[in-house]
């Protein structure tokens, strides 16, 4: 089964490049510089940023249906990206490095599939979930700290 895995779109997080410290602090939000690589993992272009760029840390709805499951978490955004990433068939860097926590979700927004993945497991992980024809998309969550890491569909 091919599978396909999208960064978040950019559209929503523009309003927030080049706001001031204050601004961004109102809207529950904090500009910081990466200072390791990895260490500040881009959910738009799905890269690691590299050392000295700024970054956004935010809150950001990850499962917004009306479920148990309804979800929101901390997530990093490169200030100034503006292509997502999209690919079918390949997991990105920045996933292949970390312990992840994949949930496989229904129509509904409920967890009918989950497991723990890292490196080449994460593809496969990837397709043992998608043989329950229920799942409808899968959300990688980084295990350790719990970070969206992003969405994976049926290609």
């Amino acid at each position: 089964m091919t599978f396909r895995i999208t960064g978040l779109s950019p559209d929503p997080f523009r309003p927030l490049y080049g706001l001031s410290d204050a601004q961004l602090a109102q809207r529950g939000a904090r500009r910081m510089v990466a200072n390791s690589h990895p260490g500040f993992p881009d959910r738009i272009t799905m890269e690691d940023v590299p050392e000295g760029e700024t970054v956004i840390l935010l809150n950001h709805c990850c499962m917004p249906k009306p479920s148990p499951y309804r979800t929101t978490h901390a997530i990093f955004v490169r200030e100034g990206a503006e292509q997502a990433y999209d690919a079918t068939g390949e997991v990105p860097q920045v996933m292949h490095r970390r312990h992840l926590s994949l949930r496989g979700f229904d129509q509904s927004g409920m967890i009918v599939e989950a497991e723990l993945a890292t490196g080449d497991g994460i593809a496969e992980a990837i397709t043992r979930i998608f043989t329950n024809p229920e799942v409808t998309e899968i959300h990688a969550h980084n295990a350790a700290r719990g970070c969206y890491s992003g969405r994976i569909t049926r290609a």
